[in-house]
């Protein structure tokens, strides 16, 4: 699995992308806690649930099914995330179906359970450029740095520059020939 700021980082990237008139804050950091909510399965292993289970790590809670809850738990918040219900189950769903994705592209584990509950086959993407991250406790090691500088060539590097990109694109109009000062 990439590290937890690699699984936020799709999100807030989107919120810097778009800026907060379309993406309101609340919205934006109920994706960030989206992207990152399917990794609480590894308390399953305190459960006594096995890594291959169905409800094991990088089960269920990394489908596209549970993507799709967390969206709809998004729209019916919409009011207090200060967005149109539409807006939310899709910005939400994108940023829960972003973090199995994500997982898809490590060099570990048993693959993601992406069909659940329609199939427990676990699968990975035709590339496996990502480090897959240890867990806590072997973290802070030269294996973790590998996993950090994984991340940053494959995934923050890529998204930083078109979320750059994105935003610099919105707030620049090519008809005028100069940037606008607000966000």
């Amino acid at each position: 699995m990439p590290t937890i700021l690699t699984h936020a980082l799709l999100p807030l990237a989107a919120a810097v992308a778009l800026g907060r008139t379309r993406l309101p804050p609340r919205l934006a950091l109920a994706g960030m806690a989206a992207a990152v909510l399917p990794d609480a399965d590894v308390a399953m292993f305190a459960l006594g649930i096995d890594y291959a289970h169905a409800w094991g790590h990088r089960g269920a809670s990394h489908s596209l099914v549970f993507a799709l809850a967390c969206g709809a738990l998004a729209a019916l918040l919409a009011r207090s995330l200060r967005a149109r219900a539409i807006g939310a189950l899709a910005f939400v769903a994108l940023s829960a179906a972003s973090h199995p994705l994500l997982d898809m592209l490590t060099d570990g584990g048993l693959g993601v359970a992406l069909f659940w509950p329609w199939s427990d086959a676990r699968h990975f993407a035709p590339w496996r450029v990502v480090e897959v991250s240890p867990f806590a406790n072997r973290f802070f090691s030269a294996r973790g740095a590998e996993v950090l500088w994984s991340e940053l060539r494959w995934v923050w590097l890529p998204t930083v520059v078109v979320a750059g990109a994105i935003a610099w694109r919105r707030r620049c109009a090519p008809q005028e020939g100069r940037c606008q000062s607000r966000p």
